[in-house]
């Protein structure tokens, strides 16, 4: 006995009489968001290479004044003031709907406004990932792109040349080998304390492996023998097993997820940035904005584009976390 199958829409039958069943819902399966971008105080640059000062105090001296003695020497309090900077880095996502896709009815919908806010996440994205990056500034010319110095390559003990020593992030406040435990975390806090001198509120910008381990931190000791903390809670409460605030001795950390596509290690997922909010900025040479260009027969089309650089007034006053075995 033969049948009309709902499946062959190919051939004459009744399959090919089937209706659609396509919803207008849409979702964007790809983390949006960005939160250093975001988060930062915003200035404005007035040039291609944005500067700023850095200055240190002399130390503590306890030696006493002979009394009637005179003052016949004086110091210079700008002597150790120095001069650093980064270069702006021009980021562009482009779109174009035809004329005919702008017409037709579609699911989304998929018309000009939503492919310029979808060019505009992607922008973002893009800064954020800049922002994140171990890239070092290039100055660039009329065949290479100028890149900002990310906040990889700033908080570095080693470099870079440009910054001299005394205002590098020490090694102390970095983690780029060994297990990393809770005294691990503890010594990177206590580091960064002692550069600046106040019991500060940090933020642990943390991809997704290094989050996970921190989380474990609410469960054991941290130390080598893994001894498992007892939690008490009130009956009816659900029991927490994560660390969103990490006090210690010398500052609270206020941890927040890494976007992971913009992460710098994408690959081990286990970088994070220890920040002191108030030493960081983002410079806008040209703010994010869009711009629609002339249609010229095919349909709508138009650009988002952002100009600017990353502020860094003190990598002494950070920390970062690179590795965790």
């Amino acid at each position: 006995m033969s049948f009309s199958p709902s499946y062959n829409t190919t051939n004459p039958g009744a399959a090919v009489s089937n209706r659609e069943d396509l919803t207008d819902i849409l979702k964007v399966l790809a983390p949006e968001d960005t939160p250093i971008y975001s988060s930062l105080p915003h200035s404005k640059a007035k040039g291609t290479y944005h500067e700023w000062t850095m200055d240190t105090l002399a130390s503590p001296s306890t030696d006493g004044v002979i009394e009637g003695s005179d003052v016949d020497s004086f110091a210079d309090k700008f002597a150790n003031r120095v001069r650093v900077g980064n270069y702006v880095q021009k980021l562009r996502r482009s779109y174009m709907v035809s004329d005919i896709q702008e017409a037709v009815d579609s699911v989304g919908p998929a018309k000009y406004a939503q492919a310029e806010k979808k060019a505009g996440l992607e922008l973002k994205r893009d800064v954020e990932a800049s922002l994140l990056s171990t890239n070092d500034r290039v100055a660039g010319d009329s065949n290479t792109a100028s890149k900002l110095r990310g906040l990889g390559d700033w908080i570095d003990s080693a470099g870079p040349s440009d910054v001299p020593a005394d205002y590098r992030t020490p090694a102390d406040s970095i983690h780029a080998s060994g297990s990393f435990t809770e005294t691990v975390l503890n010594s990177l806090i206590t580091s960064i304390y002692r550069q600046s001198g106040k019991s500060q509120s940090l933020n642990l910008h943390a991809d997704t492996a290094l989050r996970a381990v921190i989380s474990g931190f609410a469960r054991t000791s941290g130390a080598t023998d893994a001894v498992y903390r007892q939690v008490m809670q009130s009956a009816g409460k659900k029991l927490t097993n994560t660390v969103g605030m990490y006090e210690s001795d010398n500052g609270i950390v206020t941890i927040t997820n890494m976007n992971p596509v913009c992460a710098p290690d994408t690959t081990n997922k286990d970088t994070g940035y220890l920040l002191n909010m108030e030493f960081l900025g983002v410079a806008d040479l040209i703010p994010m904005g869009t711009k629609g260009l002339q249609d010229l027969g095919g349909g709508k089309r138009g650009f988002v584009d952002w100009t600017g650089t990353l502020v860094v007034k003190h990598p002494g006053a950070l920390g970062k976390i690179t590795v965790l075995s």
